[in-house]
């Protein structure tokens, strides 16, 4: 189900806070066996936050979310959202809490309308953004009178959308929330998430689309293998990874070695290549290219998000790499 209406469980909660962490993490891990999903994360996220939580598929993202909102039990460390433990003080967090998984799965016989009161029942808690939400995602009266079996996976996702955040939630973990929708409603749910940052509601964005998180996102976790490999500010990451630089050569041989460039992961297109340079060597570098090769035309860019990722994770696996040799 999409909704965080899992049944309770016994043990003592905890208080909670208004002051702490929106989200927390302390040495988690989850096991498999023996197979780590999620080995020793260590995490903060303030209130009032838009988070990016990346990496690739494998990297212990699902299983992380999962554990955050009470699916999963973790195999060992500690996790408090809004100052709660999400299985001990679930029927608490619950109304405070919304949530999109990455596979969201609905009951198809029930109709939209239905299926949105179950899950805000679940939540126990009211839920004065229903129609707002409806109608400023394009759920028409007559999309939520239909089955959901009758739904196309855009309008899934939408009603998905609606029900994370009807109840106005104080925290809301969103799994590929763009998933399925077009332009104009991504447009839509980008502005629900600019107003949630301004209202102080805090957001957990998981996102495989690296220019949606860094529109979003003030701060970014990368993951791999289990592990935490970063926490950066969007703009840190931009700034501190490589630039963009890209020549135009004028003698049409085409692709060529390029000496020291080749470290800096080169892409021929015909007579142009696209190099990834590190900040600390773009002075010198660009000025040796252009000594020995016929430079017809020049940029240079500031890095993307997804240029940094990919950077910072060849760094790390490099590093990685040398560890175990």
């Amino acid at each position: 189900m999409g909704g965080t209406g899992m049944g309770g469980t016994g043990g003592e909660g905890t208080g909670g806070d208004g002051d702490g962490p929106a989200i927390e993490l302390a040495a988690l891990s989850k096991y498999y066996g023996r197979k780590a999903g999620i080995d020793h994360l260590d995490l903060a996220v303030g209130r009032g936050e838009v988070f990016g939580f990346l990496g690739p598929n494998g990297a212990g993202k699902t299983t992380t979310i999962r554990c955050l909102v009470g699916l999963l039990r973790p195999s060992a460390g500690r996790i408090r959202l809004l100052g709660l433990d999400p299985v001990a003080d679930h029927r608490r967090l619950a109304p405070r809490l919304g949530y999109l998984p990455g596979e969201l799965r609905l009951y198809p016989e029930l109709t939209g309308t239905r299926t949105l009161k179950l899950l805000g029942d679940l939540q126990d808690a009211p839920t004065p953004r229903r129609g707002e939400l409806c109608e400023r995602l394009g759920l028409t009266a007559g999309d939520l009178a239909r089955p959901v079996r009758e739904y196309s996976r855009g309008m899934k996702q939408k009603l998905g959308l609606v029900q994370a955040l009807q109840h106005d939630p104080e925290l809301v973990v969103l799994d590929e929330p763009t998933e399925g929708l077009d332009p104009l409603v991504q447009e839509v749910f980008f502005a629900l998430l600019d107003e949630a940052r301004r209202a102080g509601r805090t957001v957990l964005l998981s996102s495989h689309v690296l220019p949606e998180v860094q529109r979003a996102c003030g701060r970014v976790a990368l993951v791999r293998a289990g592990r935490l490999v970063a926490v950066r500010a969007v703009s840190a990451l931009r700034e501190e990874r490589a630039r963009r630089v890209r020549l135009v050569l004028s003698d049409g041989l085409g692709s060529r070695g390029l000496g020291r460039a080749q470290r800096w992961s080169p892409q021929w297109h015909g007579d142009e290549v696209r190099l990834l340079v590190p900040p600390d060597e773009l002075v010198r570098g660009v000025g040796e290219l252009l000594a020995a090769l016929p430079v017809a035309d020049l940029s240079v860019e500031e890095a993307g998000l997804d240029e940094a990722f990919l950077d910072l994770y060849r760094q790390e696996g490099a590093q990685a790499a040398e560890v175990r040799s």
